[in-house]
């Protein structure tokens, strides 16, 4: 039995060295441009121009990939995927209704080609429609009633048959009296509605376990086998969906991965990932934080547009079966999301893979019930994010193992794209803002240097070639945002372009500061073993509610 565990207490040697490596790289780039500037400064406006330059090339591609990408999302939401699922059950006569008259539609064509295999396939069987369940675990701490009920309203109210919804509330002993009372008002509320309204409490302080919302989702997880085992339903018909508190999926999400789940061969060795746009309350959260959504919002409709890169994030889907056998989700990490995809790839030998899912799951941006808090939140969430990196040694120990079971070049890429992801996140934002400014102030030589005072206004020309990909995302951020409440004047829009200055700062403080906190004290051996929920609050025309979120 391979060995998927994260280890707990002291490390071998090589995992430390591969644990410190993601900070020493980080710090290691700023420490350069300072020796750079010391000692050359036009070597050290090279090495800027380099990195500069590096970004540049991939600034393009990100703006082709938020152009496309935000187009693919919209058309995706206007497909009748409940349709295309009917037409499942029976392949043979849909194929020839979809022939005879072949539609112009959004995907017809490839919808016509998956009927065509299905008809043609007749050794294979399909799993029909009727007997695709979708089992959907709601993580929650100790979140209120009116951050919880959305969530459940928008899993039952969907186009999928909620007499194929099988819901489980995974909620924490640790998070009071007060949860246990939400959930059953939750269940009494929706349990007649949907095929099975399940609450399973996590019990606190169990062994082997960090505090935090995978080993909650496990917990559950075994529950839910017992139960499948107990009704007789298989588990190769049952896809199994987490969601945090606070996520609302599109109303076609549950039809879009049934169908996907059952026109794709090889089922048990995919997962499913949705688009997270961070757009719930967008327009109450103060305007940092509206940014840094925003930001995160495009970076998951890029990653949707890189089927290679892409990896498991906050809210996805899994195949029933592939999580029974591989034991769920780790127990050993705050960042259990991402560390997913790493499990499962080890686990099928590097048979895996995450199928986009261009429809959107909604999330709540962080808002606190004040504006200090709410800053602080936000630093908290992504700090938590960056500790990603800890998934670093847990990658390259098994790449580079003699018992290894997945093929070294391809471990080898996704090491490096892993490593260089979170080193970018670090540094980059840093040296752009900073980088040529660093000469001028540390060495006295680099003033009377031509090319060293020049350096700050080359920088800035290439800073507003880059203004071009902002501006596309301003321009695409408009088309997404939800309508404005009724409770805010029309003057809240002119701060949703003039939030946007913010991004510079916003980049610095929280991207890069929250990812050197994370590498630091990965380099320290100071890890972090709590999941620190982020405060997240709903906001009407009265007082705000504040509460824990997942997320």
């Amino acid at each position: 039995m391979i060995n998927l565990e994260i280890p707990l207490g002291k490390r071998t040697r090589s995992y430390r060295f591969f644990e410190m490596l993601p900070g020493i790289l980080s710090w290691g780039a700023i420490i350069l441009l300072v020796i750079l500037s010391l000692v050359n400064p036009l070597l050290a406006g090279v090495y800027i121009l380099l990195i500069i330059g590096t970004l540049l090339v991939k600034a393009a591609g990100i703006a082709y990939h938020t152009l496309v990408g935000s187009r693919r999302v919209e058309n995706a939401q206007k497909i009748d995927w409940h349709a295309r699922l009917l037409d499942l059950a029976d392949p043979v006569t849909a194929y020839a209704r979809v022939s005879a008259s072949p539609s112009r539609e959004l995907g017809a064509a490839a919808h016509a080609e998956n009927l065509r295999l299905m008809a043609n396939a007749a050794e294979q069987e399909f799993p029909k429609p009727d007997d695709v369940f979708h089992a959907v675990i709601v993580a929650t701490y100790n979140e209120s009633y009116e951050v919880l009920q959305p969530t459940i309203e928008s899993v039952i109210s969907g186009t999928f048959n909620p007499k194929q919804i099988i819901i489980v509330i995974a909620y924490e002993e640790r998070g009071g009296k007060a949860i246990q009372g939400t959930v059953k008002q939750l269940r009494d509320e929706y349990a007649h509605r949907v095929k099975a309204f399940e609450l399973v409490q996590h019990p606190k302080s169990l062994p082997n376990e960090v505090v935090g919302k995978g080993a909650n989702i496990t917990y559950a997880g075994e529950y839910l086998a017992g139960w499948l085992e107990k009704k007789n339903i298989p588990l190769q018909s049952v896809i199994v969906t987490t969601l945090d508190s606070d996520n609302r999926p599109h109303k076609t999400y549950f039809d879009y991965v049934a169908y996907e789940y059952i026109v794709r061969d090889d089922r048990k060795h995919l997962a499913f990932q949705p688009v997270s746009l961070f757009l719930n309350n967008i327009w109450d959260v103060p305007a940092p934080m509206r940014v840094v959504a925003t930001g995160n919002s495009f970076w998951n409709i890029i990653s949707s547009m890189r089927p290679h890169t892409l990896r498991n994030f906050a809210s996805h889907s899994q195949p029933m079966e592939a999580l029974v056998e591989m034991n769920f989700w780790s127990k050993r990490t705050i960042v259990e999301d991402g560390h997913q995809y790493w499990r499962s790839w080890f686990y099928f030998g590097g048979k895996y893979e995450v199928i986009p899912i261009y429809v959107p799951i909604y999330q709540d941006a962080v808002l606190s019930d004040t504006y200090i808090k709410t800053l602080k939140a936000q630093f908290v969430q992504l700090r938590r994010w960056a500790y990603g990196a800890s998934d670093v040694p847990y990658v390259a120990t098994r790449v580079f193992s003699r018992n290894r079971n997945v093929p070294f070049w391809a471990g080898f890429s996704r090491l490096v794209r892993l490593i260089d992801g979170h080193v970018t996140l670090a540094t980059v934002s840093i040296i752009v803002t900073f980088g040529g400014w660093v000469p001028l102030f540390i060495n006295s030589e680099a003033a009377r240097s031509v090319a060293a005072n020049q350096l700050p206004e080359v920088l800035s020309v290439l800073q507003r070639v880059a203004m071009i990909g902002l501006f596309i995302t301003i321009f695409l951020s408009f088309k997404m945002l939800p309508p404005r409440p009724e409770r805010y004047k029309r003057h809240r829009s002119i701060g949703m372009v003039l939030q946007w200055l913010l991004m510079p700062l916003t980049a610095v403080v929280y991207s890069s500061l929250s990812s050197f906190y994370s590498q630091t004290r990965l380099i320290l051996g100071k890890y972090l073993d709590t999941f620190d929920v982020t405060d997240k609050a709903t906001v009407d025309s009265g007082p705000k509610q504040a509460s824990g979120s997942d997320k």
